[in-house]
Order: C-alpha cells, then sequence, then structure tokens
C-alpha cells in the first residue's frame, strides 16, 4: 500500500505579518561541498510525495502560485539516520554532518532531472531506522526510466526515514507523479498502483530551455523599512543577493534557511529605491554581473498584502548587448512559463566616470539633537544627481542639493562628516574633507522598555513578538533586550534582531538598520521558539546606547 509522506506543518502566515522595521538573519551554515558542488553528480534514492506547499510559501521562501514550474520538489534538511529529534535550522557549521541536500536553503531555485527507477513489492513506509522495502523486493516496470525535469522549492525534515535516513531521498510534488515521461509521453498511471515510493534517481541540472531573467517580488507585509523579497525564475540556483546601499555593493540577509528570500536595504537612507544583484550556486554574478533597479510599489507603503508582489525594474550592465530594451519579457524555463514574469529596460553604454569630491562640509547650525551642514557642489561629465552624507563613516543621508540637517543625535556629542556625489549611472566620488560638529548639551533622559506578545503556539512550540520603546528625550543609537527562559525553551529562529542564547538566558540586540529609535518611538523584533509557551511572560530587560 502506497503511504504518502506526513505533510509538513504549513510555514506560518505570522512569520512575515510581523510590522518591523527591517529582518533579521540567521547565521547561515557554508555550503558543503557534497550538496552544492558537481551539477553532474547523480543520485539514486527513495521518492515520496506530498501535495504541495504551505502557506504561504514553501521552504524556499516562494508561494506555488509564484513557482516556475508546478513539478517541484523538496530536498532533506538534515541528514541523521535514526534520529527524528535533531530539529535546528539553519544548521550550524559545527553540525555540518547533520546537514541534508537542501543545504540550508542554499539549493533553492535549482532544477534536477528525476529518472525512475524500481519498484517496491514489499513494505515501503519510512519507519526510522528500519530497511526501505522490507519483506519485499526491488524490481523494474514498465515505468522504469520515465524522467521529469523538476524545480527545489521545498525542504522535508519530517522524523521519518526518509527525511532522515536516506541522504538521496526526493519528496515529490503528487500532480507531478503522471507527468513524468518516457520516449516522449507522459506515463498517466504510475500514481496510485505502481508507486509505493519508488526509487528514482536524480542530478543537478541549470535551468532547463532558460529564457528571459529574474523575477523579484516583495513578500508579505515587506514595507519601506522591511524591504522582503524573493527571487525566482533563476538561470542556476540562488546563494545570495547583493544590495547597493549608495557606496558599495553589501550581502543581503537571508530569510533563516528559506533560500529565495532575502531582506535588502535602499540606496538611500530611509528610501525605497533598491538596487541588487543575484549569486547563483557557482557564486557566479548572474547574467554576467546584470544589475536590477526597482522602487517599493504605492500598494506596499502600509505592507505588501500578497505573499510575492512582483515589481518592474531596470537593468545595467552584464551580458545585455549595446542598446536599449524595455517591455514585459516572458520567461520560460523547463518548457512551462514562469509566473509573475518581471519586466525589465537594459541599458548598454554604461558610464564609468565618477563625479569630483565635493568641498568640505561646514556646519551651518547645532542643537542638542541636530547637526546642519552646507558644501560647494560636485561636477560630473554627464551630470551630478545627489550626494551621500556619512556620519562617522555610515551613510544617513542621500540629499538632492548640497544642504542636509542631521536629526535624532546625542546631546554633547561630537560627529565627524564626510559627503561623496554621485551620478545617474551610480558612480560614487572620493569622500570630502571630514567635517567634526558636535551637539548642544541637553538635560533629556534615556531608557527603554521591552514588551513581549504571544502571536502564535503550539504543541511543541511558540511564535512571539518583542516591542521596544524609547522612554528618551533623545534617539537611542542601540538597543538591547534580555530575558530568562522559566524552562527548557529555546529560540530556534528570529528577524528583526540578532539573538543569542546562553543556557536559559537570552540576549536580543538591534541591527544596523534599525539600532536608532526617536524619541517616544518604539521598533519591534520576532521569533520561533521551541517548547511550550510561557504561562507568563519572562521579565524583559531593556538598555540603550
Amino acid at each position: 500500500m502506497t503511504t504518502p509522506r506526513t505533510p509538513r506543518r504549513p510555514l506560518l502566515t505570522v512569520l512575515l505579518a510581523v510590522l518591523a522595521l527591517v529582518t533579521a538573519v540567521c547565521t547561515t551554515a557554508t555550503a558543503s561541498a557534497s550538496t552544492s558542488a558537481a551539477a553532474a553528480v547523480s543520485n539514486t534514492g527513495n521518492a515520496t510525495y506530498f501535495d504541495g506547499l504551505g502557506s504561504p510559501y514553501g521552504g524556499c521562501g516562494v508561494p506555488q502560485a509564484n513557482l516556475d514550474s508546478q513539478d517541484f520538489v523538496a530536498l532533506n534538511v538534515f541528514n541523521t539516520p535514526g534520529d527524528g529529534t535533531y530539529n535546528t535550522r539553519p544548521v550550524p557549521a559545527a553540525d555540518s554532518a547533520k546537514m541534508g541536500a537542501f543545504d540550508n536553503g542554499l539549493n533553492c531555485g535549482r532544477w534536477v532531472q528525476v529518472t525512475i527507477g524500481d519498484y517496491c513489492t514489499g513494505t515501503n513506509d519510512g519507519a526510522l531506522g528500519q530497511p526501505f522495502c522490507r519483506n519485499g523486493s526491488w524490481t523494474q516496470d514498465a515505468y522504469n526510466g520515465a524522467t521529469l525535469h523538476m524545480l527545489v522549492a521545498d525542504s522535508c525534515a519530517d522524523p521519518n526515514g526518509w527525511c532522515r535516513d536516506d541522504p538521496n531521498h526526493l519528496d515529490l510534488s503528487k500532480p507531478s507523479l503522471n507527468r513524468f515521461a518516457k520516449n516522449g509521453t507522459a506515463v498517466g498511471d504510475m500514481y496510485p498502483d505502481h508507486w509505493n515510493n519508488r526509487h528514482i534517481s536524480w542530478s543537478f541540472e541549470p535551468a532547463p530551455n532558460y529564457t528571459g531573467d529574474i523575477t523579484i517580488g516583495f513578500m508579505a507585509n515587506a514595507k519601506q523599512y522591511w524591504p522582503a523579497i524573493a527571487v525566482t525564475h533563476l538561470p542556476n540556483g540562488i546563494h545570495g543577493v547583493e544590495y547597493y546601499d549608495g557606496s558599495a555593493w553589501q550581502p543581503a540577509q537571508r530569510q533563516t534557511d528559506m533560500g529565495q528570500a532575502f531582506v535588502i536595504a535602499p540606496t538611500a537612507a530611509n528610501g525605497t529605491s533598491y538596487r541588487i544583484r543575484v549569486r547563483d550556486v557557482t557564486d557566479a554574478l548572474v547574467q554576467g554581473g546584470r544589475t536590477y533597479s526597482f522602487s517599493l510599489p504605492a500598494s506596499c507603503s502600509g505592507g505588501c498584502s500578497a505573499p510575492f508582489t512582483a515589481v518592474t525594474y531596470t537593468t545595467d550592465g552584464g551580458t545585455a548587448t549595446a542598446g536599449s530594451t524595455t517591455g514585459t519579457t516572458e520567461g520560460t524555463v523547463g518548457g512551462s512559463t514562469s509566473t509573475g514574469t518581471t519586466a525589465g529596460t537594459t541599458t548598454g553604454g554604461t558610464d564609468t566616470t565618477a563625479p569630483t569630491a565635493p568641498g568640505k562640509p561646514s556646519v551651518t547650525g547645532t542643537t542638542s539633537s541636530s547637526v546642519s551642514l552646507s558644501w560647494a557642489a560636485a561636477t560630473d561629465d554627464v551630470g551630478v544627481t545627489g550626494y551621500n552624507v556619512y556620519r562617522d563613516g555610515t551613510l544617513v543621508a542621500s540629499p538632492t542639493g548640497t544642504t542636509y540637517t542631521d536629526t535624532g543625535l546625542t546631546a554633547a556629542t561630537a560627529y565627524s562628516y564626510t559627503v561623496r556625489a554621485r551620478d545617474a549611472a551610480g558612480n560614487l566620488s572620493a569622500a570630502s574633507s571630514a567635517t567634526s560638529a558636535t551637539t548642544a548639551s541637553s538635560g533629556g533622559t534615556g531608557g527603554c522598555t521591552a514588551s513581549w506578545h504571544v502571536d502564535s503556539q503550539w504543541s511543541t512550540g511558540l511564535s512571539a513578538t518583542v516591542t521596544v520603546t524609547n522612554n528618551g528625550t533623545s534617539a537611542t543609537h542601540g538597543w538591547k533586550v534580555g530575558w530568562t527562559w522559566p524552562g527548557s525553551q529555546t529560540v530556534a529562529s528570529y528577524w528583526n534582531a540578532g539573538l543569542t542564547q546562553t543556557g536559559a538566558a537570552v540576549t536580543a540586540a538591534n541591527l544596523g538598520y534599525n539600532g536608532t529609535v526617536p524619541a517616544a518611538g518604539s521598533t519591534s523584533f520576532g521569533f520561533n521558539a521551541n517548547g511550550t509557551a510561557p504561562a507568563t511572560a519572562p521579565v524583559l530587560t531593556c538598555t540603550t546606547s
């Protein structure tokens, strides 16, 4: 009798419904050579099926409706033969021997060619620590050799023999089973009577018959202060996204082990315009280093309501030909049309000449919480489009003119400012000479408080949001929240802060994006934890810097 793999618990919508200013990140373990290296390696293992992705996202961070193909697979998260209790995600580098083919999401968005193997005449129930195909044998039949191109879109972490004992196990989309083809014809009736979790062989491959370009979409609840995106329609998987912050390329943070979901930052502080580039499974930049520029849609000003809001982008550089083309390109891969296709403009003849350096900033005024600056304009062969202002080496604003007032500062504190000019092509000048400014004294007070809310709980875990409120009269530069679990609870994943746990003690600290909280303002972060939700919230401590 055919036994389908136990369905996974869907990803909770609340994970992406948290009102947040920025994301957080779990440290992603280094890619294992066995799973992300040679694409031609063939693997033989057992196959199971599942009905579809969880809602709103599968394990790779893309909704099922926005996949390049409805023929998709899940890869094993863990390699823990006989042990169904290990559940740390992402798998830390110290436990790399326990990492499955999912590879902490680094194999998301890749394609595999799957070939049907032998049928089991016995019991093939995936019992942990038990032989596959007990009391029977593996035998060939008319379905052997049928093949199908399939997309890696999900992860398998169930505590059974398939997802733990068999490192080459694949979990296949159930509707795909009868779409396997042999001699150009779909088998049609392999499932249910000729299935019984057959053997399969499979290997990674570049996207078959690839055309078009990548698709970019904002995720549910993405907004100005939490610009979370997912990238699809990839030519050969995805190992990273980099965003341009107005002065340099920075690595985007992956959403835990959802390999196609990243949180980026704008090209200017507090902006809603973005420029990214993508690295494939070989760590090479896709499309020869092409960059993609786009903006947060107006419909997402209060948070994107849809799980995937596709954007229109313009491109620059890479393997594009000279000249300009524009319009919606309906990309295809694997013989099927990509959904949520992104329109793009490709531009050649890139300007590579940087503007001259602006003049040294002059301090035109100070208060206890602000510094006003002005500077002499830069020049450029095409034209200066704006300036980047840096406080103590950190980009704080990108005005179009030659004046700026920096607000939310700490009283009686010295700051150093430099300015760089930028042109339409994104070229940046050398930095101006530095100017020092000291804010006026103030009698303001500081401090913060933190409050806790359990958003969801189940028998073995919980999801919670912590809100940090600035009780002071000036902006914070950073904050920390701490608590001690009353039992054996452990943090499993987190966002919008960096969390560490030692014993029962947990410390959460701001990220680079959300350390500044204005007076009387607030920010929030969230986490998932293993264990029963406490009957009462732990006592939370909060400090600012």
